[in-house]
């Protein structure tokens, strides 16, 4: 933490009960080295304890404390203050977008857990299982020997809400979802393989990448949804040339 103090405004969005939604505005001294969470949990602590919001962690992994932070999918508890406004700024906290709203920050996911179950994801496999571009991995990174990289999917929900087809179709499995199938992978499983090649499944992505723009995790559910796509093809020449292999 460093000695210097700013002054924040936060916005932060209030809907009870499925009533009209608004905005509360709090004036914070804050040290831009605190994170958008801490923020969060000062305006409760401090100002309204009637503010609803869900944390656990505090470091990247349980995922939930994510929320839009002025517009963009963030998780809360690694977004410095600092890297979202400056001095005398304003700071617009949301809730994810694409699910339900329970009450102020807290939205209901219970059918993307409930999708996320149905395909077993996040899982571990061999590195073998699931090649991925080495472009993708962080600089001077190396992955453990034997155990997969980038299939740590935290369940946060962010791509969910970056994605503009979940906006517009509901019914679309989300990249999370598409991610964990393509991680799972089709061979042996016939009922992924048909929730894949669905009217809302891998043919429902725009391949707008704002899904991987927005994961903490590096799990690139954008390129894991076009790898799946090439899956789905070769699963649907091998089922029309040789039938006999289905």
């Amino acid at each position: 933490m460093s000695t210097t103090q700013w002054t924040i405004t936060f916005e932060v969005y209030r809907q009870k009960g499925g009533g009209v939604s608004h905005f509360d505005k709090f004036t914070l001294a804050v040290d831009p080295d605190e994170y958008v969470l801490d923020g969060v949990e000062r305006i409760w602590a401090f100002h309204d304890r009637s503010l609803t919001f869900r944390h656990a962690c505090h470091h990247s992994t349980c995922g939930a404390c994510g929320m839009r932070v002025n517009g963009v999918e963030k998780l809360t508890c690694i977004t410095l203050m600092r890297d979202v406004v400056q001095d005398g700024g304003t700071i617009r906290v949301e809730p994810l977008r694409n699910f339900p709203v329970v009450s102020d920050l807290v939205v209901n996911m219970a059918r993307f857990y409930t999708l996320m179950d149905r395909v077993q994801y996040p899982a571990v496999a061999p590195v073998a299982q699931t090649p991925l571009d080495d472009t993708i991995r962080p600089a001077g990174e190396t992955a453990e020997p034997g155990m997969a990289r980038l299939n740590d999917c935290i369940e946060c929900g962010l791509c969910i809400s970056a994605c503009p087809i979940a906006t517009t179709t509901p019914e679309y499995l989300g990249p999370a979802v598409l991610a964990g199938i393509q991680f799972r992978g089709l061979a042996g499983n016939p009922e992924l393989a048909e929730l894949a090649d669905s009217e809302d499944g891998v043919w429902r992505c725009h391949s707008v990448y704002e899904c991987t723009e927005v994961c903490p995790s590096f799990v690139h559910p954008a390129w894991r949804i076009m790898d799946l796509r090439k899956k789905v093809m070769g699963d649907r020449f091998r089922r029309l040339f040789r039938p006999e292999r289905r």
